[in-house]
């Protein structure tokens, strides 16, 4: 007995295909037997990528030993470049916020002012001076008032071509003229070798004088202009039977810290390089004396 020939067979699996997808398209009645069939082959498929995944498993579990030191140092480099980037953007936010510091302190002065930077430091432990990189180039003359955003720092000594040595208020040949902000009393300022300490000279015994009184530039002789802030009174003594009292002070001015500095150009002028050298030479002080007159270093 023969079986249906071929052509009837096509013809059969052709019309049986039709009545699945009609019955499929218009309604849906093969998609339990479809999710059916995809549930059964699922470990078929699985099996089939099984190489595939236990080939890089294996590629990791036996990562040879220089790759992981090779990219250990890899990693090492990366994070010193990062923390190296990460402190110089904490140094240059500290330097824009002394800039901010400075731009408001020189915005709050009737003088102009021109922005120099510290870039050394005199190495004799008995001389308080830095060196700033702003000269005669830039219009400095000796005697010119220095001051951070907190306070006076000094006065110009002399200067360079493109540098400046400036006498910091703490040196011992130093003097300000001041007064108390809250009276107007006057004194001398005088340093005395220390940098976080001055001392206030000729104040009777009776005087209004109190801790934590600031003490301002009195502009008296002209060397440094009225109403600049010195320092803080901080500490006060008086002797049963002397004339006057013992008063030290703490400078405003961050003398051993601060990088940027302002330069104060003012109409009341700064006396010659020769005259200051001939007032610090001269080495006496009177209690009227202006700030460049100086007094002899111990």
């Amino acid at each position: 007995m023969q079986g249906p020939v071929p052509g009837f067979r096509l013809l059969i699996v052709l019309v049986l295909s039709a009545v699945l997808i009609v019955a499929d398209d218009r309604f849906e009645r093969l998609e339990p037997l479809r999710s059916g069939i995809a549930s059964a082959l699922a470990p078929v498929f699985w099996l089939g990528n099984a190489p595939d995944r236990f080939g890089d498993w294996f590629a990791g579990v036996v990562t040879p030993r220089e790759d992981l030191l090779s990219e250990n140092e890899a990693l090492k480099a990366r994070l010193m470049i990062l923390e190296r980037r990460a402190l110089k953007y904490g140094a240059l936010a500290a330097e824009n916020n002394r800039l901010r510091e400075l731009m408001n302190a020189s915005g709050a002065l009737d003088d102009r002012v021109v922005v120099a930077e510290v870039v050394g430091v005199s190495p004799d432990p008995f001389s308080h001076e830095v060196i700033i990189n702003k000269g005669a180039r830039d219009g400095l003359e000796a005697g010119q008032a220095i001051l951070d955003s907190n306070g006076l720092m000094g006065q110009v000594l002399y200067t360079a071509a493109f540098t400046s040595r400036v006498l910091l208020i703490s040196d011992s040949s130093h003097a300000v003229p001041v007064e108390v902000l809250r009276n107007g009393l006057r004194a001398i300022l005088l340093g005395n070798g220390d940098i976080g300490q001055l001392e206030l000279v000729h104040v009777p015994d009776t005087a209004d004088i109190r801790e934590g009184d600031v003490l301002v530039s009195s502009g008296l002789g002209g060397r440094f202009p009225k109403g600049y802030p010195v320092a803080e009174v901080s500490h006060i003594t008086k002797d049963p039977g002397a004339p006057f009292v013992t008063i030290h002070a703490t400078p405003m001015a961050r003398l051993s810290r601060s990088k940027l500095v302002l330069v104060v150009f003012s109409e009341a002028g700064a006396a010659g390089t020769e005259e200051l050298y001939d007032q610090q030479e001269a080495g006496s002080m009177a209690p009227d004396a202006g700030p460049e007159t100086g007094r002899e270093t111990n």
